[in-house]
């Protein structure tokens, strides 16, 4: 398994256990940055001292705050839009380059649903 892989993995299991997700703020905005091919990704962190790291480490990310989401809101309300608005949603990205995958909002929502639901797929 990649080092993506493995923090993809991390990223279910502690999501579902700790319920909260954190992401990044720049001037009261949330960030979405451009991916070389166009596409633009949000990053989530499954927890914040992983989102610290990058922070820290990441001189395009220093000074950003750090926020957190609870898991309902997040798979109901802001997973939903960014699928509607097309944008990946960036797991647990880590290193100096703050890298890692960067999934469609609906196969993380899918990651999260209840056992024995259906995926609900446009």
């Amino acid at each position: 398994m990649s080092i993506a892989g493995a923090h993809a993995a991390a990223f279910r299991r502690e999501v579902s256990t700790d319920r909260q997700v954190w992401t990044l703020l720049e001037d009261d905005s949330y960030i979405a940055p451009h991916k070389p091919d166009g596409t633009r990704a949000m990053p989530f962190w499954s927890k914040g001292s992983r989102a610290k790291l990058v922070v820290d480490q990441v001189a395009a990310y220093h000074g950003l705050t750090i926020v957190s989401f609870a898991l309902e809101p997040w798979l109901t309300d802001l997973l939903p839009w960014l699928a509607e608005q097309s944008v990946l949603v960036g797991v647990n990205w880590s290193g100096e380059r703050a890298l890692g995958y960067d999934v469609p909002a609906q196969d993380v929502l899918d990651w999260f649903a209840p056992p024995g639901a259906d995926a609900q797929h446009d």
